[in-house]
């Protein structure tokens, strides 16, 4: 159960179209799930407004298959499975016993149980990504805020080596409610759009680049010393925090 579902159970018995009793045996389910190799936290949707998600990466296919089993079998509609490669995915879902859809994204690493929600933030997330080698981490981000129900918008390969390249969407980063700026290299271009635009930016450091960008150190340092205000930033590669952030910034007025 997440935020909406309990308020919706919560109107249904101000209106009288639920028993109290009954509201709270759907409540009072137990909040942590112990499969033995993972504790799974069953109220996190009502705490946080999201499910659990699940970190693929160094967990075994047969893990994978069992968490989303019991995430969907405590009532998780949809659930978000980050950082799988092709071979795990496809095995994760030919164990799994839920009848939830599965739809794997190579491009993002990433796969969904059960569907994407309705979009219901307040405005549009723009993910601009400098490079077509930065995509992988940029689709993770998309990906991740489309899942939370969110409006995306994707502006690839802007660099700031072709700074007209990023002006022609001037009017889409204009539009945002939040961007989320993702490069490696020297990462100046959380930068270029924190100067540019009046809403937050929240800037994505990728492990592309030469020698010297030590795996995305040098454009991690540049993010946090970025002189536009406004810019904020998440650890290296990571998209997944990129996009939740984005998500908690684009539903901040459905707190009441």
């Amino acid at each position: 159960m997440d935020k909406s579902e309990l308020k919706a159970l919560l109107d249904k018995v101000a209106n009288g179209r639920t028993g109290v009793a009954e509201a709270l045996a759907q409540i009072q389910s137990a909040p942590v799930a112990d499969i033995g190799y993972a504790q799974l936290d069953l109220a996190r949707g009502v705490r946080q407004g999201a499910g659990e998600v699940v970190f693929g990466q160094g967990k075994t296919a047969a893990q994978v298959a069992g968490i989303v089993d019991a995430l969907v079998a405590a009532g998780q509609r949809h659930v978000l499975v980050t950082r799988l490669d092709p071979q795990k995915a496809a095995e994760a879902h030919a164990l799994m016993t839920c009848d939830a859809s599965w739809d794997y994204r190579e491009d993002a690493r990433l796969a969904v149980a059960g569907g994407m929600p309705e979009p219901s933030g307040n405005g549009r997330i723009v993910v601009a990504c400098a490079g077509t080698s930065d995509l992988p981490v940029a689709e993770e981000a998309a990906l991740t805020a489309e899942f939370l129900g969110n409006r995306v918008e994707r502006v690839w390969d802007v660099g700031v080596a072709g700074l007209h390249r990023l002006l022609a969407h001037a009017e889409i980063l204009a539009r945002a409610q939040v961007v989320i700026a993702v490069a490696g290299m020297e990462g100046a271009l959380a930068s270029v759009i924190g100067g540019l635009v009046s809403c937050p930016v929240i800037a994505v450091p990728t492990s592309v680049g030469y020698g010297a960008s030590l795996g995305g150190v040098a454009a991690l340092l540049s993010m946090l010393n970025s002189c536009a205000s406004g810019v904020s930033v998440v650890n290296i590669d990571n998209g997944f925090g990129a996009g939740y952030q984005a998500s908690l910034i684009n539903h901040l007025s459905d707190r009441d």
